[in-house]
């Protein structure tokens, strides 16, 4: 029997997450209200068009009995999209943002934990705004629809179709029988590391908002400050090392945590991925710290380790904190940082980029096919630690490669039409696909995307999305046999 798209129960679903978002801008209102910034009136608008917007799909749309896998495709890619341009409300209706384009911009970036701004300015923001740019983080982080599965029980139906869509990499896996109890343990993993980081940074000396605001984007890897200067503002050694740990902790598998609190002590050491993060991070921030030192950067070996250490996991993560502008570090130090801009966090974590299991299986079959044509009748078998990787999911993360690097190659080449020259251009397309911020050229650790004309910023906008979706999510829905009965 052929089938179509369930478009009803998509736009639902759709209008309970336009609804909820209306629910969640009640946080900034509040404290708008308590510092007396003058965002208080635009945010209540923003709730004003989220609650009736949403309503109203609800109201003249109808719940299914069953989602397919296409209608969670379909779901997650429209949610995320429309998440962003009701989530860009608050900005343009306060008048901190005039330009909706650039408001939205600014909204996708802090949804989808890219960290890329446009604002010149960032402590002029009302701070009612700058806590709904780290919140913003914070939501994406670990999901809008993962969200969304925890906490609105009408979500169950198809829940693991929405949950798939949305956590897409190789290790999209359940820790419960049930998707909704998967969901809660992991924003409750997610809310308690955060609470304990908001803790150590105000033990800093940051005060309460700078330390959420901050934590927000820390255990989301998205990297929206408060500060112009970002972290480098603090200039505390302690904050910068506090910072690098909870940026380390989020770049990994969030499953490993909760198997550590539950008393599974070795499931980080028994993890070949971790093991793999853990290594290329010290690796490279130890490469790094000694070219910077040798060549008189630094005047210490620990200062040069403190910020080393610091940039390698904020890029390695996709978190894109700034504390030293890498620009001016040495060659080899920058062409390390931006092979760390591919690479991104661990699967199932928050970070973005390819992820290190794919690099791993990319660099393992190219092993393989090496040995080959020693042995070319040989059966040799891709193990990631114990577990052996089918075929087909072998060549899903070697299509998931090349089309990352096809699509990087596109939107960088985008961006040259557009007058940015090609450093700029490379910088914008691999900070914008892996969720980073800061990129390289015009778009450095110390820039910002303001001078990006228009129709650059949705192009980059688009690219946050489908790189926090992980790219077949939202590619798949602009394919022909998508639409087709079947």
């Amino acid at each position: 029997m052929l089938k179509t798209l369930n478009t009803s129960s998509v736009f639902h679903i759709l209008g309970y997450l336009i609804f909820m978002l209306g629910l969640m801008l009640f946080l900034p209102l509040i404290i708008s209200y308590l510092y007396s910034d003058n965002s208080s009136f635009g945010i209540m608008i923003s709730i004003l068009v989220s609650f009736i917007a949403g309503g109203l799909i609800i109201k003249f749309t109808k719940k299914g009995q069953e989602l397919s896998i296409r209608d969670g495709f379909l779901v997650v890619g429209l949610g995320w999209f429309f998440i962003a341009l009701f989530g860009a409300l608050p900005f343009f209706f306060s008048g901190a943002i005039p330009s909706f384009t650039d408001a939205f911009f600014e909204s996708m970036s802090g949804f989808t934990t890219t960290g890329a701004s446009i604002l010149t300015n960032i402590e002029a923001m009302p701070k009612g705004l700058l806590f709904w740019r780290a919140f913003t983080h914070w939501i994406g982080g670990m999901g809008i629809i993962v969200l969304s599965l925890a906490i609105l029980p009408m979500l169950g139906i198809g829940g693991m179709q929405l949950f798939k869509a949305e956590v897409p990499g190789p290790t999209a896996d359940k820790l419960t029988p049930r998707v909704k109890n998967t969901a809660k343990i992991l924003w409750i993993v997610y809310f308690g590391i955060t609470a304990a980081e908001v803790i150590f940074l105000m033990f800093g000396g940051m005060d309460l908002f700078d330390a959420t605001c901050h934590s927000f984007a820390t255990m989301a890897t998205g990297g929206f400050s408060t500060k112009n200067a970002s972290i480098a503002d603090f200039n505390s050694a302690y904050i910068d090392y506090v910072i690098s740990i909870f940026m380390f902790i989020a770049g990994v598998n969030f499953a490993l945590h909760y198997k550590f609190l539950i008393g599974k002590f070795n499931s980080y050491w028994e993890d070949a991925e971790f093991k793999t993060y853990l290594f290329l991070i010290m690796g490279i921030t130890l490469i790094i710290t000694f070219s910077n030192y040798f060549s008189g950067l630094f005047q210490s070996i620990i200062e040069s380790f403190r910020y080393g250490l610091f940039q390698s996991i904020s890029i390695g993560t996709t978190t894109g904190f700034g504390t030293h502008d890498y620009e001016t570090w040495t060659s080899l130090s920058q062409i390390l940082i931006f092979i760390l801009m591919f690479i991104g966090g661990s699967a199932g974590s928050t970070g973005g980029g390819m992820k290190v299991i794919r690099l791993i299986v990319v660099i393992k079959q190219g092993f393989i096919e090496l040995k080959k044509l020693l042995h070319p009748n040989a059966i040799i078998p891709l193990k990631v630690g114990k577990r052996v990787i089918p075929r087909d999911v072998t060549y899903s993360i070697i299509g998931f490669f090349l089309l990352y690097v096809l699509l990087f190659v596109l939107v960088a080449a985008s961006m040259t039409v557009l007058g940015l020259d090609i450093v700029t251009a490379a910088g914008t397309s691999a900070a914008c696909l892996g969720n980073i911020g800061p990129g390289l050229g015009n778009v450095g650790p110390t820039d910002n995307y303001a001078f990006i004309p228009g129709i650059g910023k949705w192009i980059l906008s688009i690219s946050m999305m489908i790189g926090r979706l992980e790219l077949y999510t939202v590619l798949v829905i602009f394919t022909g046999g998508f639409w087709r009965k079947r």
